[in-house]
């Protein structure tokens, strides 16, 4: 068949120059309109359902909310897990669904589900759905800074909110504008018990009172003249002066009415809050956090919300400015023109080669051209699959370049040889129909092999596509990328390329001989080979060896996930100790801010401790969470790299008390979401008792703190929090007529300031809350003689009606599946991911002895290393079984895909001693570029093969095939002759891969260790392929003659 498609294809010559020319047209079109951005997106499909529930205690907020709201979506269409977060003041429950499913339909689900379960929770509280963004949506920070200081932080927070927040919402591809830090102005009504008493007035009269005075309402049309007039109502209450005018109802012993200002104080004052922000040591400021919506175009989202803002700058008061903290195009920008930049040099590289080995600028011109088309083409796939151009996708083009030419090449050079043959014949050059002729019967002779050869490396990627979850959402784009991009040279190599052929490679044809680069080849290569085919089996013996020696350096290579991608900014994430205050916190945000900024390498720190106004910010009071702007690496100083910096920021920020974790942003903030954990290892403890679970996971941070690859662990303290418990006194509340609801509305307003409205004020709204004096409640004694006012105007302390006592309990609670959780975290330093576990493995087992119904379990990035292992075992199998049977097609042998699918082992030795060479340990990237290499030594025995059986062929048709001396000589002409070939196929591989192991920038750390045992393989591969096999093919079909 692809003989038929061959001379189709020359036969229909101008229809197949005006579809490739339409196609590189598509694929400019498609390079143009690909979305950029720096990673694909690595999260799970989840829906976040954010609760709040103000002022409630974490203990309330998971048995009232987060328990009930986890149960029931354990049953949702789809959900794989459910996990719980209960802070004070907020629930969270993250439902992740199975891979592939679509967002918006789940979203659907859990909406259809939070419909259900409204009922079951307390009167007032409404879930909501977080915004429909992804992990990776945090794509751009800003800052509100007033320099003049005649703004103060509720002023600044008011204009991010009422100004700025609402017109970037509107900005398309936006998915939720999150305000981080800042004060929100309240109207605070402080009451006076004393006065409350003699008017005999209660909390509840007084919230009815102000609520009834705070609203507006219609009253229909009314029609005078002619003209229609609309009736409105009005009676918001907008300033302190509107509050103190609120009638409570009740008259004084004067006769006067009695209104608010006459039992309260009404002020405005900022609310409780939950999150901090701070800018370089300087302050406190307000900060913005752009959450982009899932599956849009990253770099545009960014320019557009850029413009935008240089729009609203217009508007801001004088002397306040919006300065960027995080800007991820910066990091999409340098990683997307980095590989762009490899590309174009492998292009060079791979002219320069051809041009060396065939000495004819028209035949270095076909090989070429194949190559930009060929990408184009994989450019167009890659648009209708949804994948954008990122470090992986573009990798996965990188990475091919070297063997798209591969089938080309073989062509071109094959042509040479047929065309020197016909000169060398006919003392002339061959006419036109004769040159088409010799195209086709050359394009013929090795096309079909060369074929199936592109096709096996295609297919080699098979195991790629089979991973899942994170390793597989990011290696997805490389796969597909690679693939089209081969295929895409596949199918040229059999249309395309012998058309151009017979178009460009005519007239005078350099000969071999006439290249000196050949000519040392085969002075080279000729002995060596006569030595092999008269020691055929002393050769078979070496190789073995050689492929024995592959054990040590594989043995001795450690194991991780994925090498560390470097995003260009780190993230400072210490973790507390819990219970801190706000004030604390913001201390020590300052100080380690300040100190960060000492550091020469460092452009800019935002540092925000607790949770952003959004739900995908679940974090805690005591989680500081500081985004470190680097300059460019040129202003560095000299030697220093990512890893000395680190090393330095440790030493720098030594803060008594916080334990540190410098990560990269964008994984980071992927790995939270999906495995809740924020460093590279964690250990996930599981029980019912939250006390129990922190005795276990303290006593795992000793045991690894011990360890001396441990740089860090820390034991969330899961009931370390401190609580006031006050437990009503029922039949003492009966003697005075209270219910156990009155008690509680005094913890509720009296003590918490709970939020009893709302002041709107145009566009703009802000909460009323009401509460006793600071002086009566702000230690426990006080709380214990707290005045509490009866219904019938008695007057006596809350210590009457209630225990009031201070325990130790949860700060905030999680839960997996309905089951209470604890974490350890961990990291790491100078050893792999692999050998850590091993050692930590080994010394839990050996120190910590768990309770029944008890249990911990590695996670984070060691659970996707056993994911990835276990699949691949499953999957390369398969795959070898599909390439065997593409050989056979090939050939026609079983023998001699049997012979090509043994020799692959052989290829592996180079690339374990080069890593191990480079100190690379094993990783997910690694064990691609393994795979890759697999797919490109399976060529090279292709290759051989086809000249080997030509070689046979034509000493068969020369009636000079007798003797095993005839063999040795058709394998020695079938090797020797044909090693320009071989050569360039290895050298077009090899050298294409330089620029990815010579270079650096974004995105080069990663694509380095899957060029890595590619281009160590290129050394022991071709070795294989030109010496033993020859080797193996002599042993096999030399029993065919008799002696």
């Amino acid at each position: 068949m692809l003989k038929t498609i061959i001379t189709a294809a020359i036969c229909h010559r101008v229809i197949v120059l005006i579809v490739a020319i339409m196609m590189t047209l598509v694929g400019i079109d498609a390079l143009r309109n690909t979305p950029l951005d720096a990673l694909p997106d690595l999260s799970d499909v989840q829906v976040i359902v954010k609760t709040p529930y103000a002022g409630q205690a974490p203990k309330i907020v998971e048995e009232q909310v987060t328990y009930p709201l986890s149960s029931v979506m354990l049953s949702v269409p789809g959900a794989k897990t459910v996990r719980g977060y209960s802070f004070f003041g907020d629930s969270y429950v993250y439902v992740i669904f199975e891979d592939g499913t679509d967002i918006y339909w789940a979203r659907s689900r859990v909406q259809e589900t939070l419909n259900q379960v409204n009922g079951r929770l307390p009167q007032g509280v409404q879930p909501e759905l977080g915004p429909d963004a992804s992990g990776v949506g945090w794509i751009y920070e800003y800052a509100l800074v007033d320099r003049t200081g005649q703004y103060d932080l509720a002023q600044l927070k008011s204009l991010q909110d009422w100004y700025l927040k609402l017109e970037l919402q509107s900005v398309s591809g936006i998915a939720e504008i999150a305000t981080v830090g800042g004060m929100e102005m309240t109207y605070q009504i402080v009451l006076d018990p004393d006065k409350l008493a003699s008017y005999k007035l209660d909390i509840a009269s007084v919230i009815k009172a102000i609520n009834n005075a705070n609203g507006e309402v219609g009253g229909s049309v009314i029609e005078m003249a002619e003209a229609e007039y609309m009736v409105r109502a009005k009676g918001y209450r907008q300033t302190l002066d509107d509050f103190r005018e609120i009638p409570l109802g009740i008259t004084s012993t004067s006769g006067t009415g009695v209104t608010l200002k006459d039992i309260a104080t009404i002020r405005k004052g900022p609310a409780a809050r939950r999150g901090i922000a701070e800018l370089d040591g300087e302050g406190e400021v307000v900060g913005g956090i752009v959450v982009m919506r899932h599956g849009e175009n990253a770099l545009a989202t960014i320019k557009a919300v850029k413009q935008k803002l240089e729009q609203l700058k217009a508007g801001l008061p004088a002397g306040v400015e919006i300065v960027p903290t995080y800007d991820r195009s910066e990091l999409i920008n340098s990683s997307v023109d980095n590989l762009f930049q490899k590309v174009t040099e492998e292009i060079i590289v791979v002219g320069l080669v051809c041009l060396l080995f065939l000495l004819h600028g028209r035949s270095t011109l076909v090989a070429v051209v194949i190559l930009p088309l060929s990408i184009l083409i994989g450019f167009f796939v890659m648009n209708h699959l949804g994948v954008n151009a990122n470090i992986m996708s573009l990798g996965g083009i990188a990475i091919a370049i070297g063997a798209v030419v591969d089938g080309a090449i073989v062509m071109i050079e094959n042509l040479h040889k047929h065309l020197e043959q016909f000169s060398n014949e006919h003392q002339r050059q061959p006419t036109r129909d004769e040159h088409w002729q010799i195209v086709t019967e050359a394009s013929i002779e090795v096309g079909p092999a060369l074929f199936f050869s592109l096709l096996i490396i295609t297919l080699s990627f098979i195991p790629v596509f089979a991973l899942e979850a994170q390793e597989g959402r990011l290696f997805a784009p490389l796969a597909y990328t690679k693939t089209a991009t081969m295929a895409a040279a596949a199918l040229l190599s059999v249309s395309l390329v012998p058309i151009l052929m017979g178009y460009f490679v005519r007239g005078k044809i350099p000969s071999e001989h006439s290249n000196p680069v050949s000519r040392l080849l085969i002075a080279i290569y000729h002995p060596i080979l006569k030595w092999v085919l008269d020691f055929p089996k002393v050769t078979i013996g070496i190789a073995l060896a050689i492929l024995s020696s592959a054990w040590f350096p594989y043995s001795q290579l450690g194991n991780e996930f994925m090498p560390e991608l470097a995003e260009g900014d780190l993230l400072y994430m210490p973790t507390t100790l819990p219970g801190i205050s706000a004030s604390k916190a913001a201390e020590i945000l300052q100080q380690t801010d300040r100190l960060i900024k000492t550091v020469p390498e460092v452009s800019r720190v935002f540092g925000k401790v607790g949770r952003a106004e959004t739900a995908t910010d679940p974090a805690p009071l005591t989680m500081i969470e500081t985004t470190i702007m680097l300059k460019p690496r040129d202003e560095w100083r000299a030697g220093m790299d990512l890893d000395e910096l680190i090393k330095e920021l440790q030493n720098t920020v030594n803060v008594p008390g916080l334990t540190n974790a410098w990560v990269q942003p964008i994984k980071t903030r992927i790995d939270m979401l999906s495995t809740g954990i924020k460093t590279p290892v964690g250990i996930k403890v599981s029980g019912d008792n939250i006390e129990q679970l922190q005795q276990i996971g303290v006593q795992i941070e000793q045991v690894l703190n011990q360890l001396p690859q441990t740089q860090s662990a820390y034991a969330e303290r899961a009931s370390s929090g401190r609580y006031i418990d006050i437990s009503p006194k029922l039949d003492v509340a009966a003697r005075y007529g209270m219910s156990l609801n009155d008690i509680h509305d005094v913890v509720r307003y009296a003590i918490g300031g709970q939020t009893i409205g709302t002041s709107v004020q145009g566009e703009e709204r802000y909460p009323i809350n009401l509460r006793y004096p600071r002086a009566l409640r702000d230690n426990i004694e006080k709380l214990r003689q707290l005045p509490v006012i009866t219904k019938s105007g008695h007057y006596l302390p809350l210590r009457n009606l209630a225990d009031i006592d201070i325990i130790q309990g949860p700060p905030m609670l999680k839960s997996e599946n309905g089951r209470l959780i604890s974490w350890v975290f961990v990291d790491i330093k100078d050893v792999s991911m692999g050998e850590y576990i091993k050692a930590a493995q080994t010394a839990l087992q050996k120190e910590v002895r768990l309770p029944p119904r008890y249990n911990y379990s590695f996670g984070g990035q060691y659970e996707y290393m056993e994911r990835v292992k276990d699949k691949l075992t499953q999957v390369i199998p398969m795959t070898l079984m599909v390439i065997f049977v593409l050989l056979m097609i090939t050939f026609g042998s079983s023998v001699q895909a049997s012979v090509i699918m043994l020799s692959l082992p052989f290829a592996l030795v180079g690339s374990g001693w080069f890593l191990y060479f480079l100190d690379f340990n094993m990783s997910v990237a690694v064990a691609i570029g393994l795979i890759a290499l697999a797919g490109v030594a399976a060529e090279f025995g292709v290759i051989m093969l086809i000249y080997l059986n030509n070689a046979i062929k034509e000493a068969k048709a020369a009636d000079e095939y007798h003797t095993q001396q005839d063999l040795k000589h058709a394998l020695i002409h079938g090797a020797v002759m044909r090693i320009r070939p071989k050569a360039m196929t290895v050298a077009t591989i090899f050298f294409g891969l330089l620029p990815i192991m010579w270079g650096s920038g974004s995105g080069n750390d990663v694509m380095q260790k899957i060029a890595a045992p590619m281009v160590g393989g290129m050394i022991t591969a071709p070795l294989l392929s030109l010496l033993v096999l020859p080797a193996i093919y002599l042993l096999i079909y030399k029993k065919k003659f008799n002696y």
